[in-house]
């Protein structure tokens, strides 16, 4: 569940800042105007935690109590249900759980009272008695009828005893705790991996699901075939600690869609690691063994996850196209630790550079990252949002360098973030690991799950400045010759100046290439007049940002440089004064249809 630090001063941004890169999946949401650096900007305090809050994302408000209270009073309807919400002092030193105690406010509470040396005020009855919940176990667990943890609790609180009945697992966050434990109570917390016991009954994280199918394969025969053994097995879906098999199955949707629809990760193992297991499989094959490389799948990957201290509790099962069997470990699983994950690569477009032209999507692919890669100055933008994070930097012009990398470092089970400026898709790298993935065709790139989260372009974000420059049909045409021959080049050019788009030209002018941004001007000029208005637009989104006007018949190689975006407009956009600035727009046609 993500976490959104909201801070409504700079003293309150900066204190989320010193927390954030100690988090998974924390990001900064700031007041418009107040706050420097944030993530995400709002003008609308109470609103903006409104949204948050109904979409079910953790709330860490650094801000009176009262206004939290005040913004989400009117949405609260079931405790069961409801996000993590705390008030932090702009010190630190007081952390305050209001709403969502036992679904993780206590715990986060905890851990940011451990990070800034502050007190967690938890107020619920048993975490200050007994220093836990029963109804917020640790990650990992699951509990079969969570209706019945108050009334034990409150048993507890009353005087009595409770009995710990451990079949399975390792329960000493309870047996450590300070809980009344006696083995004579009548009062039982049964800790299991099996189902159907109406009493309260913990499920500690010891099963594991191993599944084989083939290409392509249903997912929702996977997971009726895999609810069904569960159910005739008696078997707990909330024992469950992962779903595991053969790295080959690392793309396979139905794998992927199993796990998701049991709440655990997937996991994945070699076929050598696989094979390792053969002497203790129950239904080796040889026919499966010449296909992928180890004589069983499902049930050897169940076995490699738990270990040689565990057991194969149920055999491999059979649907038309998928095979499943499940391990017992004898101990707690940490799924973290058991084989490999699928890398994810994330390609995403910071925008031109600040930080609130930059997506929420965008955002959250690179809190969640374990590795950045970019040129220095794009992961230099980011700030405090890398902070904690294996930086992999390279030179302006090694852009494949940085995509090898990052594909290099995905292949490895790491989830990484491949930094761009402006759009990724957009003269920036999306392009460039997709067409290396497509002409080398490894294995180990194949199986990625890479995602492209979209970024402000530079050619947005120019015309957000300059006015509706790109409010009719346009093109962009970078004027560089590195990649692309410049004989295309100038076909485009010709193109775009019958066809009287409006232009923005990438990559206008370098230190080596002077005479294509010249060029380009004369192909133009010839088919849209000398006063049509050029926008020059450099550094957009940073301290040093400059809009310049001039016009197609001024346009000399001394106006830009490889930070300029080039703007020319059509023969129809016009240059107006506004509100004391210069605007330029282009029209659609609407004031004929009005007319009409």
């Amino acid at each position: 569940m993500s976490i959104y630090f909201v801070a409504l001063t700079e003293r309150g941004g900066v204190l989320a800042q010193s927390l954030v890169s100690s988090l998974a999946d924390a990001e900064i949401h700031g007041r418009q105007g107040r706050v420097k650096n944030a993530d995400m900007f709002f003008d609308n305090t109470l609103e903006h935690l409104r949204q948050a809050f109904t979409a079910g994302y953790s709330i860490v408000g650094i801000c009176a109590a009262g206004i939290l209270i005040r913004a989400l009073a009117p949405l609260l309807n079931d405790k069961n249900t409801e996000p993590p919400v705390i008030a932090l002092s702009e010190d630190g030193k007081s952390i305050v759980p209001l709403l969502g105690g036992h679904n993780g406010a206590n715990r986060l509470a905890e851990q940011l009272a451990d990070l800034s040396g502050g007190h967690a005020a938890l107020t619920t009855a048993g975490d200050v008695a007994f220093g836990i919940a029963l109804d917020d176990p640790p990650e990992g667990w699951n509990i079969s009828n969570p209706d019945q943890a108050k009334d034990i609790m409150a048993a507890m609180l009353a005087g009595e005893s409770v009995k710990l009945d451990v079949h399975v697992g390792d329960a000493a966050w309870l047996s450590e705790s300070a809980l009344p434990i006696s083995e004579t109570s009548d009062r039982v917390i049964h800790i299991s991996h099996k189902d159907g016991s109406d009493q309260f009954t913990l499920h500690p994280p010891v099963l594991v699901l191993g599944v084989g199918c083939e290409r392509g394969a249903d997912p929702a025969e996977v997971i009726e075939l895999a609810e069904a053994t569960l159910k005739d097995q008696g078997l707990a879906k909330g024992a469950i600690a992962c779903v595991a098999s053969i790295d080959v199955k690392m793309d396979e949707v139905a794998v992927h869609a199993l796990a998701d629809h049991l709440g655990v990760p997937a996991r994945f193992y070699s076929a050598t690691e696989l094979e390792q297991q053969s002497s203790r499989l129950v239904n080796p094959s040889d026919v499966v063994f010449q296909e992928v490389g180890c004589h069983g799948v499902s049930e050897g990957a169940a076995l490699a996850c738990v270990g040689e201290t565990g057991e194969l509790i149920i055999p491999k099962t059979k649907s038309k196209r998928a095979t499943v069997a499940i391990g017992l470990s004898s101990g707690n699983i940490d799924a973290g630790t058991r084989g490999r994950r699928r890398g994810r690569l994330s390609v995403v477009g910071i925008g031109p550079g600040k930080s609130d032209w930059r997506t929420p999507a965008v955002t959250k692919a690179i809190s969640q990252a374990s590795d950045v890669v970019g040129y220095k100055l794009y992961l230099d933008l980011l700030g405090g949002l890398i902070d904690g994070k294996t930086r992999h930097m390279s030179e302006l012009a090694q852009e494949e360098d940085r995509v090898r990398k990052a594909l290099d470092l995905a292949a490895d089970g790491r989830d990484v973030a491949l930094v761009c400026s402006g759009d990724a898709g957009i003269y920036a790298l999306a392009t460039l690991a997709f067409e290396l993935v497509d002409r080398e065709n490894r294995d180990d790139w194949n199986r990625l799950l890479i995602e492209v989260e979209p970024g402000v372009s530079a050619i947005q974000a120019a015309a957000s400045r300059i006015g509706a420059p790109i409010g009719h049909d346009f093109c962009t045409i970078s004027l560089s010759d590195l990649l692309t021959p410049w004989e295309e080049i100038k076909r485009r050019l010709n193109a775009a100046a019958v066809g009287d788009f409006v232009v923005a030209f990438y990559n206008p002018v370098s230190k080596r290439r002077r005479h294509q941004l010249e060029f380009a001007r004369d192909t133009l000029l010839d088919n849209r007049p000398a006063e049509t208005p050029v926008m020059l637009a450099r550094n957009l989104g940073r301290e040093e940002e400059t809009i310049t006007y001039i016009t197609l018949g001024e346009l000399t190689a001394d106006h830009a440089d490889m930070l300029t975006l080039v703007l020319v407009g059509n023969s129809q956009s016009r240059l107006i004064e506004q509100g004391g600035h210069q605007r330029v727009y282009t029209p659609r046609g609407y004031a004929a249809k009005l007319s009409g």
